[in-house]
């Protein structure tokens, strides 16, 4: 049996994480580690570029995903405007989303991961 895989969306996974790697920690990292905006970061790419898929047999997606590496598949070989691009998309959907939720990813990064952002209780 065969399976149609969609590579363009496990392509843009792997550029969002190596260009996140890119940003500081505080607040973008934390913020896209929310799986909420991650998810609307890869829609918000995926929604601008064509879609690419191939199809594999079932055997190399259990085999695979066995060894972890089925999130390892890559989009054949682009042109370096096409790369750019996708680049581009990514860091257009972060600022984007940033900007639109920074209400938000405020209350919610300084809620879930910096505790210290409460006032201490310590000098009454």
């Amino acid at each position: 049996m065969k399976t149609v895989v969609n590579l363009t969306q496990q392509s843009i996974v792997g550029e969002i994480e190596s260009i996140l790697n890119t940003y500081p920690s505080h607040p973008y990292q934390q913020a896209f580690a929310i799986p909420d905006l991650r998810q609307e970061l890869i829609n918000f790419v995926l929604n601008r570029i064509p879609s690419f898929y191939s199809i594999v047999s079932d055997e190399q997606i259990s085999g695979e995903a066995e060894q972890g590496s089925l999130a390892y598949y890559k989009l054949p070989r682009k042109p370096l405007e096409q790369q750019l691009h996708l680049q581009n998309l990514i860091h257009q959907g972060i600022c984007l989303i940033v900007q639109e939720k920074s209400d938000w990813i405020s209350h919610r990064v300084c809620e879930t991961v910096q505790p210290a952002c409460e006032p201490s209780h310590w000098f009454g």
